[in-house]
């Protein structure tokens, strides 16, 4: 190791990719000799060279990207493998895949079923099966070894099995749900044989009682989400939840599982119905049991919490702002703890996927865990069962597309491309480009998959509306809209319309769709270009909402901001205006308010919104006593609101998209950007899931120096942006670097900005 030292402190003059290059082969020296050594020691011993083996082993296999596949049938005949690649390999050079018949087979190294032998490729996932026929009804096991950058191989990793189900007409196999099994943190016993329970957190849940009974008997039981004087609010606003079971009891049993009655309205036909193996499920944090003779100790009372498979470990934050940790952290755990339905939907109240909903849902759900099959059956059930908001069907491109930059798959897109043409909503268009749902057919409502012909898209913008239009008490009468003034030709609805075009423009050059992809790009030009004509206050500086008007609201301009819309002249006076609107837009409306703070850079104010106070703060809902977050700001801001609406946990994706700005730059995470908005955090860390493995980055700000330790799994490539430091002297692993972006390397990457 004495010689490796040496080795690298003479490469310290050259620049940081040759001298990573020098360190990396000086290891590489080492490898050699080790190859000598065992050559002669396993020559001696009758071995095969060939079985030598040099680096670490590829990790956390999947099978249509799930990780645990024990529960989980797949219905892809051609499913595609997924694994991680160690740091140490730096890259990916080959891969050699098995796949057998039997687990024995396997660990003699014969994939009986396919062994596609070294391919020369740097992919380590959406591997698409290439064997014989996989039969419905059979357990297959495959493992995998790579060639790392100097092709050197790796042993092979551990095995895992998979089990083929029917085919269906979907093209995404289920992941499993999972039962969490919560037990109280507290647990008083009152007067009048009574106890009170919190579980410390709301969840989908029923409860399960281990009661020994004397005699014949009844307990009452209730449960609910909110607290009034120290007990279940019997009586709660909206659809915040609350019910009482009458529970039999007799001296023959001893375990019981709470009868929860069904909600009528989030049964009915257009809900989500759960499988029959679930029992009903309700959100509920607390329970209270009444006349229990025999005594009920902690261990007795269990809330049996359903989700979907979730790996805990896969994200983390922290920071120097607890109220921003309490924040992430409400914020995570909403979005696990709504994932019971096996899609999206869009909370408990009426349980019904919605296309802005699930979007949200997604790229939060994307941000905290390594989960992709439940957005990816949401997206096809939307191809059949669309809603009626205009700007909900424009929501369809955006999920496509989050979908393949996160996976880097394009099955989605091959299968519906077709019909996805028809959610940009294109064949609205007048002669500048800019659309109107006014023109919606019967014909073309056909067209987007509603069943019933009769059925009209109505511009949303955001939601509640207006007073006016609900005949609700709302503490502002004109609702989430900022006073949004409607007209045919809609602002926001242009500026997402202008966005699907890109992202069209993008899925016809996947697949080869020249023609296609002149149309898009071209009518996108025009979009963009009328948009900054016909809907821009050149005199202001702002986007009206739409022709006709010259009302100026919030989501006109934040939209515009979002989607890259806004000209570098006027993105002074844009972002000004945005600003002096505060938050007001809804839980919803703040998802796009927060990415044009972002995109303009102005993510001090974005970090000041997401830690306020205020009554239209996320911190409110702490306050007020949900542990998930809700439909709307407050109560008072949507009277039938529930406390348990996925939508609101905006800075579950915000907090990693934006603060720390870690995004995928290419589809599949071949290369992140890390772009971090910091604002006036002393220091914060973070780790983020990817399809790659873990982003890990840490930050401190210590007297006049920034440190940023990043962390890049194998097989992926990372740019830095450094941000704007004037005479900054900006270190990249020891080595001065000049400002701007700085090209990270798999592994621990230390970044230190002195001013």
């Amino acid at each position: 190791m004495g010689n490796l030292r040496l080795f690298r402190a003479r490469t310290m003059n050259f620049g940081p990719e040759m001298g990573r290059i020098l360190g990396f082969l000086a290891v590489r020296k080492l490898y050699f000799l080790s190859f000598v050594i065992t050559f002669l020691v396993l020559a001696c011993k009758g071995k095969k060279v060939d079985e030598i083996v040099y680096g670490e082993e590829p990790i956390d296999l999947t099978v249509e990207y799930i990780r645990n596949t024990n529960k989980v049938l797949i219905i892809d005949v051609n499913p595609e493998f997924g694994w991680t690649v160690p740091h140490s390999a730096i890259s990916q050079k080959a891969y050699q895949l098995l796949v057998a018949s039997s687990e024995d087979q396997l660990r003699n190294d014969i994939g009986d079923v396919w062994d596609s032998g070294k391919v020369s490729d740097k992919q380590s996932s959406n591997v698409e099966y290439q064997g014989t026929p996989l039969i419905a009804g059979q357990t297959y096991y495959w493992k995998v070894k790579i060639w790392d950058a100097t092709d050197m191989p790796s042993a092979f990793s551990g095995i895992q099995s998979f089990r083929i189900g029917k085919q269906e007409k979907g093209i995404t196999s289920a992941n499993s749900l999972q039962i969490d099994r919560i037990r109280p943190i507290t647990l008083k016993a009152t007067d009048n044989n009574s106890y009170r329970i919190d579980f410390g957190k709301a969840a989908f849940a029923t409860l399960q009682l281990k009661y020994r009974a004397i005699k014949k008997d009844t307990l009452v039981v209730r449960i609910g989400e909110q607290l009034v004087n120290g007990m279940i609010n019997r009586d709660p606003q909206g659809t915040i939840r609350y019910q009482e079971v009458r529970l039999p009891v007799n001296p023959r049993e001893n375990t019981y599982i709470l009868s929860i009655q069904p909600d009528k309205r989030n049964t009915k036909v257009g809900a989500i119905a759960l499988p029959n193996s679930v029992p009903v499920l309700m959100p509920f944090r607390y329970a209270e049991i009444e006349h229990a003779t025999a005594p009920i100790f902690e261990n007795d009372v269990v809330q049996l919490a359903y989700h979907g498979y979730w790996e805990d470990e896969e994200s983390r934050f922290q920071s120097s702002d607890t109220i921003l940790d309490q924040v992430w952290d409400l914020c995570k755990y909403s979005i696990k703890a709504t994932t019971f339905a096996g899609v999206y939907i869009d909370g408990d109240r009426e349980r019904i996927p919605y296309e802005a909903d699930a979007y949200l849902n997604q790229l939060s759900h994307y941000s905290l865990d390594r989960e992709y099959a439940m957005a990816r059956r949401t997206i096809a059930y939307f191809m059949e069962h669309p809603t009626w908001p205009t700007e909900w069907q424009l929501h369809v491109a955006l999920m496509f597309h989050a979908d393949y930059m996160y996976t880097g798959n394009t099955e989605l897109i091959e299968r519906y491309y077709e019909d996805l043409k028809h959610k940009t909503l294109a064949e609205l268009r007048r002669a500048d480009g800019l659309i109107s749902s006014n023109n919606a057919s019967p014909e073309f409502m056909v067209k987007l998959g509603f069943k019933d012909p009769k059925a009209k898209l109505k511009d949303i913008v955001d939601w509640p509306p207006a007073q006016k239009d609900t005949g609700w008490k709302l503490a502002t009468p004109e609702g989430e809209r900022d006073g949004f003034v409607f007209t045919p030709i809609n602002t926001v609805v242009n500026c997402m319309y202008y966005r699907n075009l890109e992202i069209m423009a993008e899925f016809a050059g996947v697949l080869d769709k020249a023609d296609d992809v002149k149309f898009y790009n071209d009518l996108a030009k025009k979009v963009k270009t009328s948009i900054n004509t016909v809907l821009f206050d050149a005199t202001k500086g702002i986007y009206v909402d739409g022709e006709g008007t010259a009302h100026a609201s919030l989501h006109s301009n934040m939209m515009a901001m979002a989607f890259h819309i806004v000209p570098e002249t006027a993105k002074q006076s844009v972002s000004e205006f945005i600003k002096s609107r505060g938050m007001a837009c809804s839980v919803y409306g703040s998802q796009y308010l927060l990415e044009a703070l972002y995109n303009a850079g102005e993510g001090q104010y974005a970090l000041d919104l997401m830690t306020s106070t205020a009554n239209r703060s996320w911190y409110n809902m702490i306050r007020i006593g949900s542990t998930m977050t809700l439909e709307a700001w407050d109560m008072k801001y949507k009277p039938n609101s529930d406390w348990n609406h996925a939508w609101g946990a905006v800075p579950a994706n915000m907090v990693s998209r934006g603060l720390w700005g870690i995004n995928p730059k290419v589809p599949g995470y071949d290369i992140a950007t890390i772009k971090p908005q910091l604002g006036s955090l002393k220091e914060t860390s973070i780790i983020v899931p990817t399809i790659k493995g873990q982003i890990k980055a840490d930050y401190i700000l210590l007297d006049n120096t920034r440190k940023y330790t990043i962390e890049i799994p194998g097989n992926m490539k990372a740019e830095f942006d450094v941000g704007q430091y004037p005479n900054a002297k900006i270190m990249l692993n020891g080595i001065k670097t000049d400002n701007g972006i700085l090209h990270l390397q798999p592994g621990k990457n230390t970044i230190l900005i002195r001013r």
